[in-house]
């Protein structure tokens, strides 16, 4: 990665993301997200990356999950992609924003119809008695929305990480590592004025 200095980080991202695609057996766009509650005690867990554009790095979820109740607590998070057929990974670190309604409803709407049952079915992250619990809650949902469409849930929507930081991770022989590291600069008034790279040792 020593010509990629001058690269946009977005970009080199988007190749990974290209060659892990063709590569990887399994769910390319897989991550482990980061949250800490308003105590700053960690949690992480695996995602699904759903979009990506140049603010930042967008997944979705129940605002009432753990995951969704730590967010809107500690707004930061950090995420990693690790791609073993690539032996590459790359770490994400920044403040976190919710995505419009229209992002929101947008992409919900391009789900598959039982996914979205499923959005309004799953008291995601609360105690359940058993599987049928959850079985009769999907049907009762699939009852009620048996015509026309399935309006996304209030409290389920998208997050997206605003990196301040992007880290490239590169396996080398001899744990000689490649990694370069993308920082956000800011002018002297707190605006960002693009990236600042440097490489790390291993």
């Amino acid at each position: 990665m020593t010509d990629s200095t001058d690269r946009d980080p977005y970009e080199l991202f988007a190749e990974w993301m290209k060659e892990a695609e063709q590569s990887e057996p399994n769910d390319p766009n897989a991550m482990a997200l980061a949250t800490a509650d308003a105590n700053g005690i960690p949690s992480v867990r695996m995602v699904l990356l759903k979009g990506i554009d140049p603010r930042g790095f967008v997944f979705y979820t129940n605002t009432e999950s753990r995951k969704g109740t730590q967010l809107l607590a500690n707004r930061n998070a950090a995420l990693c992609f690790h791609w073993k057929s690539l032996r590459r990974q790359v770490r994400v670190e920044g403040p976190v924003e919710v995505v419009t309604d229209a992002e929101a409803d947008a992409y919900f709407e391009s789900r598959p119809r039982e996914s979205r049952i499923g959005a309004w079915a799953s008291l995601q992250s609360r105690p359940l008695e058993g599987r049928w619990e959850l079985e009769k809650r999907v049907a009762q949902f699939a009852a009620k929305y048996a015509i026309g469409t399935v309006p996304r849930p209030p409290h389920w929507t998208g997050f997206r990480v605003l990196p301040s930081r992007i880290e490239f991770w590169r396996d080398r022989p001899f744990r000689l590592h490649d990694r370069l590291v993308f920082q956000r600069a800011e002018g002297t008034d707190g605006t960002q004025t693009g990236w600042t790279t440097e490489h790390l040792y291993p």
